[in-house]
């Protein structure tokens, strides 16, 4: 089974056995050792509603602090219990690139959701997302997952991020307050939550183009309830200077 399919099956266990298990001890101490390793909690999560459930009360958690335990702290450290309970759409965010389907959220290209082994989110790069009143807020972007050459669209680029206690931020205030329109039929990836888009809401920054190496006006991105953002834009071809030199 691909990673696609075994992180669709996060959602869709169909073991229901109860007995037979080694304990959560001993697990714990299994996954620890193998570094939290998250396409095997994903395989196995499929396989066993047991095992799932153990998944997304304490190893989502272990692998989200062992991933990014900077990010972790920054966004447990306000109290905000918004992260609490639902550690597994956490760490599918950590390591999965969304993708997009034909007549999906973004374009009319498929390009497959997919794991991505590191990526580095930065609470600096997510200030450039940030209209200038919302820049109090606390929001972690992840560099663009570059998708190359696809056809007409050019190069095309994924991010994904997170706010830190999106319940009372600035931004969710303001899409109150401008009504801004919910997607009426995509959800997030990442925890199944409506989405609002940014760009209908007039919120998104000249700055978030020079912080991704974007073309004007080729951004495009959403804020889901819960806090979690996903986007698209089409990137800017490299220079001359930025291309690696052959030895």
């Amino acid at each position: 089974m691909n990673l696609t399919k075994q992180l669709r099956c996060l959602h869709s266990s169909t073991c229901v056995c109860t007995k037979g298990h080694l304990s959560e001890e001993v697990i714990f101490l299994v996954f620890n050792h193998l570094n939290w390793n998250p396409k095997l909690i994903a395989a196995l999560s499929c396989a066993c509603k047991w095992f799932d459930d153990l998944a997304k009360r304490a190893l989502w958690k272990e692998f989200c602090k062992t991933r990014a335990p900077k990010m972790m702290l920054d966004l447990q450290s306000s109290g905000s219990h918004s992260v609490d309970g639902n550690w597994r759409a956490l760490g599918k965010l950590l390591v999965y690139c969304f993708g997009c389907e034909k007549d999906g959220l973004f374009t009319n290209i498929q390009i497959p959701g997919h794991f991505a082994y590191r990526t580095r989110f930065s609470r600096t790069s997510g200030k450039s997302f940030l209209l200038p009143q919302c820049r109090t807020d606390v929001l972690y972007v992840s560099d663009p997952c570059e998708h190359l050459d696809q056809g007409d669209e050019g190069d095309i680029g994924f991010f994904r991020g997170i706010f830190k206690s999106f319940a009372s931020s600035k931004v969710r205030k303001m899409l109150i307050q401008r009504i801004a329109p919910l997607h009426p039929t995509e959800v997030c990836p990442y925890c199944k939550a409506k989405l609002w888009n940014m760009l209908a809401a007039n919120m998104i920054p000249p700055s978030a183009t020079c912080r991704l190496g974007a073309y004007e006006e080729s951004i495009e991105y959403y804020v889901c309830l819960t806090g979690h953002v996903l986007g698209i834009c089409t990137l800017l071809p490299l220079s001359d200077t930025d291309e690696p030199s052959e030895e």
